[in-house]
Protein backbone atom coordinates (compact mmCIF):
# COMPACT_ATOMS: atom_id res chain seq x y z
CA UNK A 1 0.00 0.00 0.00
CA UNK A 2 1.52 3.30 -1.09
CA UNK A 3 1.15 6.53 0.86
CA UNK A 4 -0.08 9.48 -1.18
CA UNK A 5 2.63 12.16 -0.75
CA UNK A 6 1.19 14.80 -3.05
CA UNK A 7 1.19 18.30 -1.52
CA UNK A 8 -2.61 18.26 -1.44
CA UNK A 9 -2.82 14.60 -0.42
CA UNK A 10 -4.62 13.46 2.73
CA UNK A 11 -1.47 12.18 4.48
CA UNK A 12 0.43 15.47 4.27
CA UNK A 13 -2.69 17.45 5.16
CA UNK A 14 -3.12 15.33 8.30
CA UNK A 15 0.59 15.66 9.14
CA UNK A 16 0.49 19.42 8.65
CA UNK A 17 -2.63 19.69 10.79
CA UNK A 18 -0.98 17.63 13.54
CA UNK A 19 2.18 19.75 13.52
CA UNK A 20 0.27 23.05 13.55
CA UNK A 21 -1.94 21.75 16.36
CA UNK A 22 1.12 20.94 18.47
CA UNK A 23 2.65 24.37 17.75
CA UNK A 24 -0.65 26.10 18.53
CA UNK A 25 -0.95 24.17 21.81
CA UNK A 26 2.62 25.04 22.85
CA UNK A 27 2.21 28.77 22.16
CA UNK A 28 -1.21 28.91 23.82
CA UNK A 29 0.07 27.03 26.90
CA UNK A 30 3.06 29.39 27.25
CA UNK A 31 0.72 32.33 26.86
CA UNK A 32 -1.54 31.08 29.66
CA UNK A 33 1.39 30.47 32.03
CA UNK A 34 2.85 33.90 31.26
CA UNK A 35 -0.52 35.61 31.76
CA UNK A 36 -0.88 33.88 35.12
CA UNK A 37 2.60 34.63 36.46
CA UNK A 38 3.23 38.11 34.99
CA UNK A 39 0.84 40.09 37.20
CA UNK A 40 1.87 38.08 40.25
CA UNK A 41 5.57 38.83 39.76
CA UNK A 42 4.88 42.46 38.90
CA UNK A 43 2.74 43.08 41.99
CA UNK A 44 5.16 41.23 44.29
CA UNK A 45 8.08 43.22 42.90
CA UNK A 46 6.30 46.56 43.20
CA UNK A 47 5.13 45.78 46.73
CA UNK A 48 8.58 44.65 47.81
CA UNK A 49 10.11 47.76 46.21
CA UNK A 50 7.60 50.14 47.85
CA UNK A 51 7.48 48.61 51.34
CA UNK A 52 10.93 49.76 52.56
CA UNK A 53 10.27 53.24 51.19
CA UNK A 54 6.93 53.44 52.98
CA UNK A 55 8.41 52.26 56.27
CA UNK A 56 11.28 54.75 55.90
CA UNK A 57 8.84 57.56 55.15
CA UNK A 58 6.80 56.67 58.23
CA UNK A 59 9.95 56.43 60.33
CA UNK A 60 11.27 59.85 59.26
CA UNK A 61 7.81 61.41 59.54
CA UNK A 62 7.33 60.05 63.01
CA UNK A 63 10.72 61.25 64.26
CA UNK A 64 8.98 63.33 66.90
CA UNK A 65 6.99 60.31 68.14
CA UNK A 66 7.88 58.45 71.26
CA UNK A 67 11.05 56.37 71.41
CA UNK A 68 9.23 53.00 71.56
CA UNK A 69 7.36 53.62 68.28
CA UNK A 70 10.59 54.77 66.63
CA UNK A 71 12.40 51.60 67.78
CA UNK A 72 9.62 49.37 66.44
CA UNK A 73 9.64 51.08 63.04
CA UNK A 74 13.44 50.89 62.86
CA UNK A 75 13.40 47.18 63.66
CA UNK A 76 10.73 46.58 60.99
CA UNK A 77 12.68 48.49 58.36
CA UNK A 78 15.78 46.45 59.18
CA UNK A 79 14.03 43.11 58.61
CA UNK A 80 12.98 43.77 55.00
CA UNK A 81 15.58 42.06 52.79
CA UNK A 82 17.08 43.74 49.73
CA UNK A 83 17.48 40.39 47.96
CA UNK A 84 16.52 36.78 48.56
CA UNK A 85 18.69 33.88 47.44
CA UNK A 86 16.40 30.99 46.49
CA UNK A 87 17.97 27.80 45.09
CA UNK A 88 20.99 29.74 43.89
CA UNK A 89 18.92 32.47 42.21
CA UNK A 90 18.99 36.02 43.51
CA UNK A 91 15.52 37.58 43.68
CA UNK A 92 15.31 41.36 43.95
CA UNK A 93 12.36 43.74 43.66
CA UNK A 94 13.68 45.18 40.41
CA UNK A 95 14.28 41.71 39.02
CA UNK A 96 10.71 40.64 39.80
CA UNK A 97 9.35 43.76 38.11
CA UNK A 98 11.46 43.13 35.00
CA UNK A 99 10.46 39.45 34.98
CA UNK A 100 6.79 40.43 35.20
CA UNK A 101 7.13 42.82 32.28
CA UNK A 102 9.05 40.25 30.23
CA UNK A 103 6.35 37.66 30.91
CA UNK A 104 3.75 40.15 29.68
CA UNK A 105 5.77 40.54 26.49
CA UNK A 106 6.02 36.75 26.21
CA UNK A 107 2.25 36.48 26.59
CA UNK A 108 1.74 38.99 23.78
CA UNK A 109 4.22 37.14 21.60
CA UNK A 110 2.52 33.83 22.39
CA UNK A 111 -0.87 35.27 21.42
CA UNK A 112 0.54 36.55 18.14
CA UNK A 113 2.27 33.27 17.28
CA UNK A 114 -0.81 31.30 18.33
CA UNK A 115 -2.93 33.39 15.92
CA UNK A 116 -0.40 32.80 13.13
CA UNK A 117 -0.41 29.07 13.89
CA UNK A 118 -4.22 29.03 13.86
CA UNK A 119 -4.19 30.59 10.39
CA UNK A 120 -1.78 27.93 9.21
CA UNK A 121 -4.19 25.20 10.27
Amino acid sequence: MAVDLRPDGPFLRALRLTLWSIVHFAFYFLQQVAELLAPLLLVLGLGWWALPRLVEAITTHEATADQQARDILNSISGTIPHAIILAGHSLTPGGLIVDGLLLMALAALGATLSAVAARGM
